[in-house]
């Protein structure tokens, strides 16, 4: 029951993250943001998480126990905060001038409260069992969450923000084209549907609603994750003096196993990330599919959601090293034969049904392995503690700052290749772009991944003696406290 409530909060995070390139667009046209400026923002942004992001872990491993835990204080006090500036990073505010500070400063204080969710949040997952196997299950059951977390977060606001989008803008030079604009509208119908049917304060009021109901879900998750799930203190925790924050920093950063697994997964990340954000544009403009991109996500995503038991259930009997280089590489031939292959449903169909067999991979095996790293940790540090908040918080930070690049990337690339905003065709350096967004650079930043993963020391063998060496440092101090207690009494 536990672990059913514990997965609300990826619910939760999930549908306030799955709207980042949403919102991008929205900067873009309706609040009228250059897409240098929007990218700027999520630069600033980015690096303003290398900042917060180990601060608050720094910060939530030193806090004190509370008869509520450590975590789950941090997760309901930042969550009314972070709604609100959530709500406030949708609104267009009516001056124009300072609206590239508005955004930046709330897009930066939301970022800011979400770490103080996350963080917390992912690093529940060691306190919740000692058990490798229970952890594991525990983080399965999240990660399944999460995708239908994105689901649901992108089903909210699309339904929602669908009914109030104007139409694609047909160019003079589209209107004797074939194929994809036979289905579009004419200029005349554009110009009369957006005149009696669509204004752009219906379209603003529609992203309102649309953000409220994302905020209400999160509200609704948080209360569930903080009256559902209880925190068990850490027995390993010594009875020293915390070290301080850059002493913390260097260790955990030292740890070469935690090294090669957050470089490994920032590159593989950054691959699927830059797939997942560009795939929606490659299937309406380049592969021509405008009517069907959504049920085409939609596969993908359904896909990522029923393959991540499977995934489950291969690491356990295979490793997890084996299931990472399966997994990633299982998309590559896919990503290869779409863009050979000119608008082809069928084909369309089965690449996104892999691609979401390799997503719901790496939304898994992250989090899966992470546990394993603080656990050697812990082996080659016993007096040394207590720091699982940082490592969790470098890894948040490390997804955001993949997420980040991916859209500062896709954003600059398609700007530079001439990409019209709600245009119904593109120019051809804009097809030119989305394939290698969506195909070549993918497939170039998982290798890379995958040979960083060659490196990565923590097999089947090395976990499985972790395992059996924490159980004997937690007897140790079982028999420890014990005896301390025996001395007590007899004094």
């Amino acid at each position: 029951m536990a672990v059913c409530r514990l997965v609300f909060g990826e619910l939760q995070t999930r549908g306030f993250t799955a709207h980042e390139a949403a919102v991008t667009d929205r900067w873009h046209s309706e609040a009228i943001l250059d897409p240098f400026y929007a990218s700027i923002i999520l630069f600033v942004g980015r690096a303003w998480d290398a900042i917060t992001d180990p601060t608050i872990g720094f910060l939530v491993s030193r806090s004190p126990w509370t008869r509520f835990g450590r975590m789950l204080p941090w997760i309901m006090l930042s969550t009314p905060f972070a709604v609100v500036c959530y709500f406030l990073i949708w609104y267009v505010p009516a001056f124009e001038d300072g609206k590239v500070i508005w955004y930046l400063v709330f897009y930066c204080l939301f970022q800011t409260l979400q770490t103080c969710f996350h963080v917390p949040y992912s690093a529940l997952t060691m306190f919740i069992s000692d058990e490798q196997k229970e952890r594991d299950s525990a983080t399965a059951y999240r990660m399944t969450v999460e995708v239908l977390g994105t689901v649901i977060g992108t089903a909210v606001q699309g339904q929602i923000v669908g009914m109030a989008n104007a139409p694609c803008i047909q160019l003079p030079s589209d209107v004797n084209t074939e194929g994809l604009n036979s289905s579009l509208l004419s200029p005349q119908e554009v110009n009369s549907t957006m005149a009696t049917e669509i204004t752009l304060d219906q379209t603003k009021t529609a992203y309102m609603i649309a953000s409220g109901a994302i905020s209400a879900i999160y509200v609704l998750c948080a209360i569930v994750l903080f009256f559902g799930v209880s925190e068990r203190k850490d027995s390993l925790r010594p009875h020293l003096e915390p070290m301080s924050f850059w002493q913390g920093i260097r260790m955990v950063m030292g740890h070469g196993p935690y090294a090669k697994l957050v470089i490994g997964f920032l590159f593989t990340s950054l691959g699927f990330m830059l797939l997942e954000g560009n795939f929606a544009l490659f299937c309406t403009y380049t592969l021509g599919f405008r009517n069907d991109f959504q049920n085409i996500l939609l596969v993908i995503m359904l896909s990522a959601t029923l393959t991540i038991p499977f995934w489950q259930w291969f690491l356990s009997r295979f490793g997890k090293k084996m299931a990472v280089y399966i997994g990633t590489s299982f998309v590559i031939p896919f990503l290869i034969g779409v863009v050979c292959i000119n608008s082809n449903l069928v084909m369309t169909y089965i690449v996104s049904f892999s691609a979401g067999a390799s997503v719901g991979a790496a939304f898994l095996l992250p989090w899966s392995m992470l546990p394993d790293v603080v656990d050697d940790f812990k082996i080659q540090n016993p007096d040394s503690q207590g720091h699982e908040a940082i490592f969790y918080s470098f890894y948040v930070f490390f997804t955001k700052f993949a997420s980040g690049i991916s859209l500062g990337i896709s954003t600059l690339s398609l700007d530079f290749a001439g990409y019209l905003t709600r245009g119904c065709t593109q120019p051809k350096n804009v097809d030119i772009t989305l394939r290698v967004l969506v195909s070549a650079a993918p497939i170039g930043l998982i290798l890379i991944g995958l040979c960083v993963f060659y490196f990565y020391p923590i097999n089947e063998e090395k976990r499985q003696c972790n395992r059996k060496l924490l159980q004997e440092l937690r007897d140790n101090e079982i028999d420890s406290e014990t005896d301390s207690a025996e001395r007590t009494n007899q004094v």
